[in-house]
This record gives structure tokens, sequence and C-alpha cells, in this order.
């Protein structure tokens, strides 16, 4: 897969550029379920953590709190937004050991994950603004929508997502997601996904026009068309 930018031309068309950033760095893909060892914790989340043989370091109830942070007995706040379970665990194992304990065992789990909002709208039987939580992919996020409508262009399939201020697009075959030809994409808090966009407003069928064919191709989007 390859990465490409969108710059407004003086007639307002968009004409693709070649980027260099990884794709699976925007939008990991899943093969199916979503595996939990692949969950990066959020703002909100409630986590359990286990030191093994140690009962007052472990823990059942352990929120993180809006800035992404933990509070964790002897070593204070720990960051723990963006990281999976594993890569927490390993670091309180490692500021445990630092001070504290030989050799500690630290299991973290995901108790509960904040509700998060995905935007589906397009040719699907129920557009609008759904509550996800934990991993969901575009399969789950459309059939929150109920699906798509029978005349839905399958192919024609859009996911938005903005990442530290760069808001980013991708197409998607929903038929050949379904049949495993293509990997089902993650989806994320705030994400937007359109269906069928060629009878959509003008900005989607730009970035249509712009993906003749090819599929499954990661945009970045400038500010000219962030505007629309």
């Amino acid at each position: 897969m390859i990465t490409i930018a969108l710059a407004g031309c003086a007639n307002g068309k968009l004409s693709p550029t070649i980027m260099q950033n990884p794709a699976a760095d925007i939008y990991p893909m899943s093969s199916g379920a979503p595996r939990s060892d692949e969950y990066r914790i959020g703002p909100l989340d409630e986590l359990a953590i286990t030191v093994f043989q140690e009962e007052d370091l472990s823990l059942e109830k352990v929120p993180v709190d809006a800035s992404g942070n933990v509070l964790f007995p002897l070593i204070g706040l720990v960051e723990a937004a963006g990281k999976t379970s594993r890569e927490l665990s390993l670091e309180i194992a490692n500021k445990l050991a630092a001070r504290y304990l030989v050799d500690p065992q630290v299991l973290v789990n995901v108790s509960k994950s904040a509700s998060q909002i995905v935007t589906v709208e397009g040719q699907v039987t129920r557009p609008g603004r759904f509550e996800i939580q934990g991993q969901a992919t575009l399969l789950t996020a459309i059939a929150s929508a109920q699906g798509p409508t029978q005349t839905a262009k399958l192919d024609e399939v859009l996911i938005f997502r903005t990442i530290n201020d760069q808001r980013y697009a991708a197409r998607f075959d929903l038929q050949a997601i379904r049949q495993g030809w293509q990997p089902d994409p993650v989806i994320k808090g705030n994400d937007i996904v359109v269906v069928g966009v060629s009878n959509a407003k003008s900005v989607y069928r730009d970035i249509l026009s712009a993906l003749p064919g090819l599929g499954s191709i990661f945009i970045a989007l400038q500010s000219a068309t962030n505007n629309n």
C-alpha cells in the first residue's frame, strides 16, 4: 500500500503526490476479530493491574484519567494512553524493579473501555453517530448503522481520521473485506465512515476520483480540502 497527499490545484481539483508514511501506521488492519493485545489504552478506560505475589499492589479498578495517566502505588503517575496492555505491564514492572521489587511480574488488563463515537453516513440504513467500545473494525461500524442499503456502492467506502491535526482518508471495498480479499481496518473514536460517495458532496467525489481503481490507498488531506 502507498500513501499520497492531496493538494488543491488552481481549478479546485485534487492532485496526488507520493509520500513515505506507512499506511499501517494510520489505519491498522485486522484479519478478523481484534486481538486484546492490539488494543491501545485510552483516556477514561479502566484497568485491572496485578503484581504477582504482591497483594497490596494488585488493583482491580485503576482509572485512566483524562490526560491518559494512571496513578499506581510506589511509582506515582504512569502514562498509559497509547500503550497496549503488554507495553504498560512492562513499563510498570521496570519502574517497580528499579527501586522496590526484584523481578516483578505485572499483568495489565483493560476491564472497561471508554465509549468513543464513530460517525457513519452515506448509503447505510441508519446513518448517525454511534458509540464503540474497545477496538472495532469497519465492518462492525457499518453494522452499527444497520448495514449498507441495497443500492450502496460497496467499493466506495471512505474512512476519515485526524491524527496530530492532520486529516487522513482511505478508500475500501466493503465486498472485498467481507469475502476476505482485503483486511478489515480498525476503527477509532472520532472516525467518519462514508459509504457510497459518488453521489455525496463534491469533496468526497474529488477524493474518490483521485484514486481510480487502486483501492485502499491512504491519503493525507491538505488544508485546502479540510475546509470543505
